[in-house]
């Protein structure tokens, strides 16, 4: 199977998941993760009529963008540093990943010199494990209160990387404990943010069944990823 009918058959099987759970497909988006992917199978996606990517880094992000045309938006996933916010604020319709205040204000403060505003989302750490990052989801309420004093970023909803598992109960702990934190934080601070953005290749369908409206998917619609391109 090609890009474009991997893209198809999981959007049909999201469609069935979120019928047979009372939710409306519409407000499920799938995020075709490109990382490591070259802009060539990128580009047949764009062609096929795919138009959202994620990149997980600023720096595989320039040098992709420069040979891409078409309908496309791209979002960061991977961890920002605060050095490399310039850049972000300039290729990324959304960062997903703010857990510091002070990458918040660098954002921004980019986003105000580029008179934009930024979309972001909170990236919640629902694991131990010390390689993930993210805010602990005692913390994400102040954050949150905090970035929504920021006049150029608009804050969104929230994110989290669960545990590469086989175990389903630990991914179902992540995505009830991601999922709990936006009603927290929408509760606390009388807001109404919407966007959930969890769940990838191996488990999307567990992730619409606990109310993801973002997927993460890249080896299920591009294929096997390779580290050595």
């Amino acid at each position: 199977m090609n890009i474009i009918d991997n893209y198809r058959r999981i959007r049909e099987e999201i469609n069935e998941k979120a019928l047979k759970t009372g939710r409306n497909p519409d407000n499920i988006k799938i995020i075709s993760v490109s990382k490591t992917f070259p802009y060539a199978d990128i580009q047949e996606a764009i062609d096929s009529g795919i138009t959202l990517f994620g990149e997980n880094k600023v720096q595989e992000a320039i040098l992709k963008l420069p040979h891409l045309h078409g309908n496309f938006n791209f979002h960061m996933l991977g961890h920002l540093q605060t050095n490399k916010a310039k850049d972000a604020v300039k290729l990324f319709e959304m960062i997903h990943s703010i857990d510091k205040v002070e990458t918040a204000l660098k954002v921004n403060n980019e986003a105000l010199k580029n008179n934009k505003i930024q979309r972001i989302l909170i990236q919640i750490k629902t694991s131990e494990e010390e390689t993930k990052s993210g805010i602990s989801p005692d913390e994400a309420v102040k954050l949150a209160e905090y970035i929504i004093s920021l006049k150029n970023l608009r804050l969104e909803g929230v994110m989290s990387i669960g545990q590469l598992t086989d175990d389903s109960k630990l991914a179902e702990k992540s995505f009830k404990e991601t999922a709990d934190t936006l009603i927290n934080i929408n509760r606390n601070l009388s807001l109404n943010l919407k966007e959930l953005s969890m769940g990838m290749s191996g488990d999307y369908l567990m992730a619409v069944e606990h109310g993801a409206t973002m997927l993460r998917i890249g080896t299920a619609i591009f294929g096997k990823r390779s580290y050595n391109r």
